[in-house]
């Protein structure tokens, strides 16, 4: 996404929302400042007829109940009423993209994963190491959690099982 009077920036040959493909997780960056949304219901409606995983906004979206009744996943940082056309215009699909709030550069064909707790973005190339090290921490935290409930302060748990 561009400001919408920037006409230096190139212009897509097809709506962002169409050129996703099957089965990917779209992800959207808007620049920092903008206070209008950039996903709204129709473009999950569109994304779930291509059959996309999810969509991650760096950014605003609006239409919540309607993401939600459809059942697609869509996350963002914030809400708008405001819709995107107003404000900022697409530019770019396809392409690497830098996130307005941290240093993390998303590019196609990353993994996003996402739950109630956030979303990661994991190189394609750092999969594996990813996910040895998500089972050992799991593995330690199952234990940790036995512990605790067993009575175990979680000091002396966290000592036992992290070494901290």
């Amino acid at each position: 996404m561009v400001d919408k009077e920037d006409d230096n920036a190139p212009t897509p040959s097809q709506h962002f929302a169409d050129a996703a493909p099957k089965g990917s997780v779209i992800f959207i960056s808007a620049p920092p400042g903008f206070k209008n949304a950039v996903w709204g219901g129709l473009m999950s409606a569109r994304a779930k007829t291509l059959k996309v995983q999810g969509v991650v906004v760096d950014g605003r979206i609006r239409d919540l109940a309607e993401h939600r009744g459809m059942q697609i996943p869509v996350f963002a940082q914030g809400h708008s009423i405001l819709s995107q056309g107003a404000f900022l215009r697409p530019s770019e699909i396809g392409v690497p993209a830098t996130m307005s709030t941290c240093p993390v550069v998303v590019h196609p064909g990353d993994i996003i994963v996402g739950d109630l707790d956030g979303v990661v973005c994991i190189p394609r190339d750092q999969l594996e190491k990813v996910v040895v090290y998500c089972q050992k921490h799991t593995t330690i935290d199952n234990h940790c959690m036995e512990d605790i409930l067993q009575g175990a302060t979680v000091q002396d748990t966290f000592k036992k099982r992290r070494g901290v």
